[in-house]
């Protein structure tokens, strides 16, 4: 799959650029020719210079239509390509004979009055357009190759108690796999052995990373933290996950519409009557005795009823439709769902990552134990100055923006699901000299203080009922401060459901975090 979307991305650039530009030209010779005050030749007449610029237009370019037409006949159908083929080819063989037997028409006709022009634009810029449509295909497919480069190319699997690196497909169910840290996890599985931190956020919108112990569930495509885990496959190959989300896009933008089918039913009455019509104003004019006119009258309608906006805008805007939309992280299941759209009456937001910024920020310092509120971002920057952790990310970024100076550390220790421990240079009230500290949750606070003093615990419920998530700073058995990081609401989250309450739609916050967190965005967005 990954080779096939590179081919065809890199062959339909090349292929369009290079042929749209030189049938373009070549048609725009033609019309230019046309009108240009060229003296004749004795051998290179008018004609025959259209001729030669018009001919690879119509053979080349028009190819693809007549391949077409051929195989509709061969269904017993009419389609576009029937009315192109049909349309350019009279008008090219029309002049080909007023240029080279004009014997064998019934009226005398000047080499001017030939429609090589209009054969050759309308195939330059038919296949343009089409060009155009394969370009946009390609751009709507985008999104799938994004989630496709989350499979990892290879996986160690331990078989008869060897270790081997087999390719990501070949991964069986019931194999016992190894996860290293920073690996992307190739199938679906249960922890048998290990702790880390997963990063999910590319699969399931969390921002932070999810910590897995034995019995938990991995998800394909997802990347391991810190920490060595084996586990056992439970979904491989076309049944994990990511593998389903690939199938859904992919079977949406193949899916036709309910106004794509009746565009085609449409195109199939449309074909045979615009050929009738054409022949019937042929007829016509040729029983009141004007041939030419009856022959332009032929051509006019066969080209100018070309139904472009029935058969290619519709399956296009279909594509670009759900393209986009997995783009944005929206998923549509078919054609036939995005038509539905217009009738919504319920909208269901995921928070992390749709409702909110989908990555923590710090929102306040707690200081604690004579320490300052600079004193103890400072000490938690420099504690996690090692560390990969989102949260991590937070306090340097806020650090960093209040101009403080990370302080040296070393002894670095990550403490799996729980934080981080370090020894930290300091001369500051508190702490002085090289001093262990430590920065993390409550399990880890408990673990090192047995009992948290009241007001520590106050404070903590406090921000975690404003939805945050709180980090614990100490030295041994003393607390010297709180973080709070939270994932803010991105700022036009309000706006999105402000106007779709103003459409009469009802809107939904659907997530698996803490009520609190929840209640708090929800508060935010004005969804009460």
């Amino acid at each position: 799959m990954r080779r096939r979307v590179g081919i065809a991305l890199s062959g339909v650039l090349a292929l369009a650029i290079v042929r749209a530009g030189a049938f373009l030209a070549l048609a725009a010779g033609v019309s230019l020719l046309n009108m240009a005050p060229v003296a004749q030749l004795p051998w290179l007449t008018w004609g025959v210079w259209l001729f030669l610029l018009a001919t690879p237009v119509q053979v080349f370019g028009g190819w693809s239509f007549y391949v077409g037409a051929w195989a509709a006949l061969q269904r017993r159908a009419l389609n576009m390509d029937m009315l192109i083929a049909l349309g350019t080819s009279v008008a090219y063989l029309y002049s080909v004979v007023v240029v080279f037997a004009p014997q064998l028409l019934p009226v005398d006709i000047d080499e001017r009055g030939v429609y090589f022009e209009v054969s050759a634009v309308v195939i330059a810029f038919v296949l343009l357009g089409k060009y155009m449509e394969e370009i946009i295909k390609q751009r709507s497919s985008a999104a799938v190759r994004r989630l496709l480069d989350l499979q990892p190319a290879s996986a160690t699997v331990i078989r008869e108690g060897q270790e081997m690196t087999v390719p990501a497909e070949a991964v069986l169910q019931g194999d016992l796999v190894l996860v290293r840290p920073g690996e992307k996890v190739p199938a679906d599985g249960v922890v048998v052995e290990g702790q880390s931190s997963l990063d999910e956020a590319l699969i399931t919108g969390e921002s932070l990373p999810v910590s897995k112990q034995p019995g938990a569930e991995l998800i394909g495509g997802t990347i391991n933290g810190r920490g060595l885990l084996r586990f056992t496959a439970t979904r491989v190959g076309a049944e994990t996950a990511l593998a389903q989300i690939i199938r859904i896009v992919e079977e949406a933008q193949a899916s036709s519409a309910p106004v794509q089918r009746l565009a085609d039913r449409v195109t199939a009455w449309f074909v045979p009557a615009v050929v009738a019509v054409a022949f019937a104003a042929f007829a016509l004019w040729t029983l009141a005795g004007s041939f030419s006119s009856g022959l332009l009258a032929f051509i006019a309608v066969l080209v100018i009823s070309c139904p472009c906006a029935l058969g290619i805008a519709t399956p296009a805007a279909l594509m670009v439709g759900v393209g986009k939309g997995a783009e944005l992280g929206i998923l549509i299941r078919s054609g036939e769902v995005l038509e539905r759209v217009e009738r919504l009456t319920t909208v269901v937001f995921d928070k992390t990552g749709t409702l909110t910024q989908g990555k923590p920020a710090l929102t306040q310092v707690v200081p604690m134990a004579g320490q300052s509120r600079e004193q103890v971002l400072q000490l938690a920057a420099s504690l996690e100055h090692c560390s990969e952790h989102p949260l991590a990310a937070a306090l340097l970024e806020a650090a960093s923006a209040e101009g403080l100076a990370l302080l040296p550390a070393r002894d670095f220790q990550a403490q799996v699901g729980e934080g981080v421990q370090a020894v930290v240079q300091a001369v500051v009230q508190a702490v002085v000299g090289d001093q262990a500290l430590w920065l993390g949750n409550r399990a880890l606070a408990r673990r090192v203080v047995p009992q948290l003093p009241g007001t520590v615990q106050h404070a903590v419920q406090q921000l975690e009922t404003a939805g945050n998530t709180v980090m614990l700073l100490g030295q041994g058995e003393a607390v010297l401060g709180l973080l709070a990081v939270a994932d803010t609401v991105r700022p036009e989250a309000r706006q999105a459901v402000e106007l779709l309450q103003r459409r009469r739609i009802q809107v939904v916050m659907l997530s698996p975090r803490r009520r609190a967190i929840c209640c708090c965005s929800a508060t935010t967005c004005a969804m009460w």
